[in-house]
C-alpha cells in the first residue's frame, strides 16, 4: 500500500504543521532527508506547505548497504511530488565521527538546507555542549531557521510516519553507545527525567530558546563594536566584546567553529596588553599593533 499524500487539511498533519517554523516566501524548500522518521516527517510537512520541495540525501558510506537508502528516499520524494538530489561523501574512521559526518553533510547539502531535528535533538545538543564547556551563546544550540521541527517531539514524527503509512529507515548508529549523543539520549536524559520527576526535554529546549534571544541581543549590540580596535573591545561589556570578536572571527575564517573559552581568554589577554599575540584556533593567530588587531592564518599549516 502506497503512503498517503501529505494533505494540510488532514487534522493530524495540520496540527503538527502549525507548530513548525518553515522559512517564509514561496521558494523551494530544500530538506535533508536520510529516510529516518524525523527527516521523513520534515519532508511530509514541507510538501504540505504547498511550496516546491527538494529532498537532499547524503550517503556517508559508513554502512555497506547505505546506498540503498537513497533509493528509498528517491521513491518517497517522487511519490509526494518532491524533487530529489543525492550525494555520496567519504567519512573515514577516526575520532569525532559524528561531527565530521555532520560537517560533510552540511557542506554538500549547502546553505539554506533544512534539517529534521526535534526538541529531543535540541535537548541532546544542549547537554553535549554543556559537557564540552559551552558558554551562553552555545546554549542557544540549533535555530528554527534551519530546523523547522524544533517545536515537535521525536514521538510525534514517528507517529506522523505511521499515520501516513511510511516505514522510516532505522540507522544502527542511533543505538551505538560508542557515540556521545546516543549515550545522552538513552542514559543521561532518562536519568534526568527520573531525578526531576518530569520531562526535562521541555525545560532544556526552553533554555535553548531563551539563550537564543540573549545571543541575538548580544549580536545586535556587537554590531556597534569595531572588533579590530583594542579600545573598542576593552571598553565594551565583556559579553558584547566576545560577540563582536566571534562575529569578526566568522567573517575572517569563513565559518570555522568559534573559539572556545580558553581561546577567548588568550584573545582578551592580547586585547588588555598581557601579550602582543596569541594562537587562537585552527592555525589562526591574533596580533596587536598600534592599538589595532589582525587575524592571520598560518601559511605553513595550509590554512587559507
Amino acid at each position: 500500500m502506497s503512503p498517503k499524500l501529505p494533505d494540510p487539511t488532514d487534522p493530524v498533519l495540520g496540527t503538527l504543521l502549525a507548530r513548525t517554523v518553515f522559512p517564509t516566501g514561496d521558494g523551494t524548500l530544500r530538506c535533508g532527508v536520510s529516510g529516518g522518521a524525523d527527516s521523513t516527517a520534515l519532508l511530509a510537512l514541507a510538501v504540505a506547505t504547498g511550496r516546491p520541495v527538494e529532498a537532499v540525501h547524503v550517503d556517508h558510506g559508513l554502512r555497506c548497504d547505505s546506498s540503498a537508502d537513497a533509493d528509498v528516499v528517491a521513491d518517497l520524494a517522487a511519490h509526494w511530488g518532491a524533487g530529489f538530489e543525492s550525494h555520496r561523501v567519504h567519512v573515514g574512521d577516526g575520532g569525532d565521527l559524528e561531527a565530521r559526518a555532520r560537517a560533510e553533510r552540511h557542506r554538500v547539502a549547502g546553505p539554506g538546507t533544512l534539517w529534521g531535528h526535534t526538541a529531543d535533538d535540541q535537548a541532546e545538543t544542549v547537554l553535549l555542549r554543556l559537557l564540552r564547556g559551552t558558554g551562553p551563546v552555545g546554549l542557544a544550540a540549533m535555530r528554527p531557521a534551519e530546523h523547522p521541527l524544533l517545536g515537535l517531539r521525536r514521538l510525534e514524527t514517528r507517529a506522523l510516519c505511521a499515520h501516513l503509512g511510511v516505514r522510516p529507515l532505522v540507522d544502527p548508529a542511533n543505538t551505538d553507545r560508542r557515540f556521545d549523543r546516543v549515550r545522552v539520549r538513552h542514559e543521561v536524559l532518562p536519568l534526568l527525567d527520573d531525578v526531576a520527576q518530569r520531562d526535562v526535554v521541555v525545560l532544556i529546549a526552553r533554555l535553548a530558546a531563551q539563550s537564543a534571544e540573549v545571543a541575538d541581543l548580544l549580536d545586535a549590540l556587537a554590531v556597534e563594536v569595531d572588533a579590530t580596535s583594542v579600545i573598542d573591545l576593552a571598553a565594551a561589556p565583556r559579553p558584547v566584546a566576545v560577540a563582536a570578536f566571534r562575529r569578526w572571527w566568522a567573517e575572517c575564517t569563513e565559518g570555522l567553529p568559534p573559539p572556545d573559552a580558553a581561546a577567548i581568554e588568550r584573545v582578551f589577554g592580547v586585547v588588555h596588553g598581557a601579550a602582543r599575540s596569541c594562537d587562537v584556533l585552527a592555525g589562526w593567530s591574533l596580533r596587536r599593533s598600534a592599538g589595532r588587531l589582525r587575524l592571520e592564518p598560518d601559511r605553513l599549516s595550509g590554512v587559507r
